[in-house]
């Protein structure tokens, strides 16, 4: 016999336990729901999390909060498999959060003055070293894709007082990068190079090149995608193009394609 869906909530906090009760139901009558694992999850989450990144970036709200509902189960699926082997609790999760962030803004929960948000982040660093860190970098989660993991680096370094006063200083420092990749890869020079060397002085720039943007207040993570983004449908266009005159890419001259290419750039 069917179970009772519980209806739709009013407000936020019967909604969620609107969510968990569901959440309760799954676990113990659907045998999909019931074989899932930690482990099982993690690379659906990291799936639900780039989904929820590429609405954001498309500015699309109505799949933003259907892409925020699909996190949402996520969290509260990770909790329902830890309560099951009293490792803890969605309750448990929440008063640790709730915890977490009164601890850190005592500036909002205790008698502590800030002038700005620079004052918020560096107690932040201070606080979590207190609670037991042992790094200001033991944060940034080894699996970040290498991109994020150097803005989040320059970040909490910047949150200690690492880091340079003036973006002149950065951009000096993105020409000298430059200029020392150059030297191992000079593009008029056939020769073959110290490619190790190359790829560590391209590290180098890169990592320059992050840093510079951070001062000018560019995600590069969201100015990268933008300009995949923008790639892939200038090159769609192209690919389309040459169907409508018979042709295949590979068949066509650079100049043949550079045509359409300008028209999409138009567009």
């Amino acid at each position: 016999m069917p179970l009772k869906a519980p209806e739709t909530a009013p407000t936020a906090a019967i909604a969620f336990d609107r969510l968990l009760i569901i959440m309760n139901d799954l676990r113990a009558n659907c045998p999909w729901d019931k074989k899932q694992t930690l482990e099982s999850l993690r690379h659906l989450t990291i799936e639900e999390t780039y989904e929820l990144s590429d609405a954001i970036l498309g500015g699309d709200m109505p799949e933003i909060k259907k892409e925020l509902g699909d996190i949402m189960l996520h969290l509260v699926f990770y909790a329902k498999i830890a309560s099951e082997t009293n490792d803890f609790t969605i309750t448990d999760v929440l008063n640790g959060v709730c915890d977490k962030l009164i601890n850190r803004h005592p500036h909002i929960y205790g008698d502590v003055e800030v002038q700005n948000e620079e004052d918020v982040k560096r107690n932040w660093e201070q606080i979590k070293l207190k609670e037991g860190n042992k790094s200001v970098l033991g944060g940034v989660p080894a699996s970040l894709p290498a991109l994020v993991k150097a803005s989040r680096i320059q970040e909490k370094a910047r949150g200690v007082g690492f880091d340079w006063e003036e973006k002149s200083q950065v951009w000096a420092k993105v020409e000298e990068e430059m200029q020392e990749f150059k030297n191992e890869f000079n593009a008029e020079d056939e020769s073959t190079i110290d490619h190790e060397r190359a790829e560590a002085e391209f590290g180098d720039l890169l990592f320059s090149l992050i840093n510079y943007a951070r001062f000018i207040n560019i995600n590069p993570e969201n100015a990268l995608e933008k300009t995949n983004k923008k790639f892939i449908k200038r090159f769609q266009y192209l690919e389309l193009k040459a169907q409508e005159n018979g042709k295949q890419l590979h068949d066509m001259s650079l100049a043949e394609m550079d045509v359409f290419w300008d028209e999409a750039k138009k567009l």
